[in-house]
């Protein structure tokens, strides 16, 4: 049906994931796909990235976990979640009725734990995992794996040898050097890099004179966070032989485009599904738009055409 609409053009494959279009959902702004199918066939999604899934069911952060700011907003969710075994259970078997790739993010406390929730996630139906490093690191006294190369480094080896699924690393922006983290997790075996999770940022009630969020600190989404997204991919791009989705403020097909000049293989769009909860098929029909704009035939030909040698300067599309 997808591929009938768009004949292929926008088909792409990474590291043997087969998405019939570049655009998939950014994880916990899309629930578990189920909750957008009256607004949205999902099917005509490249693949659905599920919330945050962790060992046991968790009940995220207390007080208010999400505000607007100007030109994007906070959350601080805490990765609420009903767990693996109800994922398994409940979610999965509704999500295998449609034919779309299936990309469940996962998280944990500690390598084992994350190692363990990609084992229990090996299954049929589950197409690849996608690796949430930004939690505090339990047994290092609270290190966020998505700030140090060697941790997070272990984890992804934790959850390589845990499963047979295409895994994929999502990184942090609240970082000094992100070329060394996306090279520490593609020298442990990802598969491939999406990037980048929120930044951290906090509001505050200057009437109440006290932070807005229960968590003090949340997460920054939406436009805001793109210029810096768009400079990270651009970066990384050059650094790594792994492909990567890019992500970060994506509302329309033109920023979509951004990404993947910027050397981004696919992208995720986020905060534009509270928005616009059918956007992921709309900015697949203006991505085809944009090809026929320009007399291109598929949508890889322009991955890596705005890098400093255009696709010579990507590693990985020049083995």
């Amino acid at each position: 049906m997808v591929k009938a609409l768009y004949e292929g053009r926008l088909a792409v494959d990474i590291a043997g994931l087969k998405m019939q279009t570049p655009v998939t959902t950014g994880s916990g702004t899309f629930g578990f796909g189920l909750e957008f199918t009256d607004f949205l066939d999902l099917e005509k999604v490249g693949a659905v990235t599920v919330k945050g899934t962790s060992l046991l069911p968790a009940a995220g952060n207390k007080g208010q976990r999400a505000v607007e700011t100007p030109s994007g907003m906070l959350n601080c969710i805490g990765l609420e979640n009903p767990g693996s075994e109800y994922f398994l259970e409940k979610t999965l078997p509704e999500l295998r009725k449609y034919d779309v790739p299936v990309i469940v993010n996962i998280y944990g406390h500690s390598p084992e734990e994350y190692g363990e929730v990609a084992k229990r996630l090996d299954v049929d139906g589950v197409d690849a995992v996608e690796i949430n490093i930004s939690c505090p690191n339990v047994k290092e006294g609270g290190i966020v794996f998505g700030t140090c190369p060697e941790a997070a480094a272990e984890v992804v080896r934790a959850v390589k040898a845990n499963t047979s699924k295409m895994v994929i690393t999502k990184l942090s922006p609240n970082v000094t050097d992100i070329v060394s983290m996306a090279k520490a997790v593609e020298e442990a075996g990802t598969d491939a890099i999406s990037m980048i999770n929120t930044l951290l940022g906090t509001v505050i009630d200057i009437e109440r004179q006290k932070p807005v969020l229960g968590n003090i600190t949340g997460g920054l989404s939406g436009p805001a966070v793109r210029p810096v997204a768009v400079r990270l991919v651009y970066q990384v791009a050059q650094a790594v032989n792994v492909p990567i989705i890019g992500m970060g403020g994506i509302m329309n097909a033109h920023d979509a485009i951004e990404f993947m000049l910027a050397g981004a293989s696919a992208i995720s769009v986020g905060t534009a599904n509270f928005i616009q909860p059918d956007i992921a098929e709309t900015i697949a029909h203006g991505m085809l738009e944009y090809l026929d704009r320009h007399n291109v035939q598929s949508i890889n030909d322009i991955v890596g055409l705005a890098l400093p040698n255009g696709k010579a300067s990507m590693p990985y599309l020049n083995k």
